[in-house]
């Protein structure tokens, strides 16, 4: 077991100043390039694979710390530099999260490395669960998987993904016992070029725009047995453990957003920090009436509460990843308490921002307006702020509150 501590050991620390001199150096300075162009950033993601941050074997040091922390602290810094080029970066992540809680050792290896693919053939991932009549309930999910001999076949749409249709694997929480709701459901992989799998609309949206978001459309998708995560005989054993009544551990989406909702959170931190740091130096070049706006304790006292929200936030995150690694797991939703405050946070961080910097805030030669723009989607993707009170108000009570 990690013991816990919030002192960073030597490795996170060097790991935290690569990652920073990536985001400052390589990141921040193309960062108003990519939100205008509303492009996935290639070039960046094919940087961040040359340098071994983007890739499996990456990702693996990340997770085999045994503080938990790591992954979180490489979130941060990357957020610092950009949230749409850093999505662009991660969002395979959440499909690797996808296919690490619910796949066999096999399955693991087999696919995880085919989400990144090599610095010279960069690929991608994307997770699909979101679809247009079902956000927050997952139980709603329309996207049906039957059996069809050796294979699955899957229809349906999905709304909102990162990645979508872009990807090159596609891991799908999708329904294939109707009659079970949310506990009749299963994750899938679809491998690359598996005809009938397209891209819809792709999303024009507030923040985040270098992130590629998109419906994914899933018309008679044929794939073999083998890309049911878990396999078939682990799904057919809890499917009738569940049509006898017995309790089964929580769906497919949920497990992997469990597991990322502290990661989210992190990203949240990193955006939040980029605009505190800002405006701490923008309030002490600033002259007004004399003298710098710091020395104004309306702007000094909103700057010391920023600094305060943003390292509670830390803290929870903090606590939720060393949970999730040594714990045994969460009993009063901690990864959904640092999301909510996390996500929260950067809001209302990045619109002080602003307020300290008045109108040269609300211009995009300043860059605070992007970073509340990024900020917004906190409250919202991986559940949004009211989903994040409810769990918590339901693991704190043990109370099915509606």
């Amino acid at each position: 077991m990690g013991d816990f501590s919030l002192a960073l050991n030597e490795d996170q620390l060097q790991i935290q100043k690569w990652v920073h001199e990536f985001a400052e150096r390589t990141i921040r300075p193309a960062a108003a390039e990519w939100d205008e162009r509303e492009e996935t950033p290639w070039p960046i993601i094919q940087e961040a694979a040359k340098i071994g941050l983007y890739g499996w074997e990456s990702m693996a040091q990340f997770f085999a710390d045994p503080t938990g922390l790591t992954l979180g602290i490489v979130n941060e810094e990357l957020f610092w530099g950009d949230a749409g080029i850093a999505l662009a970066i991660l969002g395979t992540g959440l499909g690797v999260a996808g296919i690490m809680n619910n796949g066999t050792p096999e399955q693991i290896m087999t696919w995880i490395p085919q989400c990144f693919g090599t610095p010279e053939d960069v690929k991608l991932a994307a997770f699909c669960v979101t679809e247009p009549g079902a956000g927050s309930d997952v139980s709603s999910l329309r996207t049906r998987a039957k059996k069809d001999g050796d294979d699955w076949v899957l229809n349906g749409t999905k709304c909102f993904i990162t990645n979508g249709g872009i990807a090159d694997v596609h891991v799908v929480v999708a329904t294939v016992d109707p009659s079970l709701g949310a506990r009749g459901q299963a994750s899938f992989v679809v491998p690359p070029g598996t005809p009938g799998l397209s891209m819809g609309k792709k999303e024009k949206k507030m923040g985040i725009r270098a992130s590629h978001t998109a419906e994914v459309i899933f018309d008679d998708v044929r794939i073999p047995s083998a890309c049911l995560l878990g396999g078939e005989e682990k799904l057919e054993a809890r499917l009738a453990r569940v049509r006898e009544g017995g309790k089964t551990s929580s769906q497919a989406a949920m497990r992997t957003f469990e597991a990322s909702r502290p990661i989210v959170g992190a990203q949240a931190i990193g955006i939040a920090r980029a605009a505190y740091e800002f405006a701490l130096d923008y309030a002490k070049e600033r002259n007004q009436f004399g003298r710098a706006i710091i020395e104004n304790q309306a702007i000094a006292f909103l700057l010391a509460d920023m600094a305060t929200e943003i390292d509670a936030a830390r803290m929870l995150v903090y606590r939720a990843l060393w949970l999730a690694r040594n714990g045994e797991g969460y009993q009063n939703a901690e990864g959904s308490m640092s999301k909510l405050k996390a996500g929260r946070t950067a809001v209302w961080v990045t619109e002080r921002a602003i307020q300290i910097l008045g109108g040269y805030g609300y211009i995009r030669d300043f860059p605070v307006e992007r970073w509340h723009r990024d900020a917004k989607i906190y409250d919202l993707f991986e559940g949004t702020e009211q989903i994040q009170q409810l769990v918590i108000s339901r693991a704190i009570s043990g109370v099915h509150i509606r």
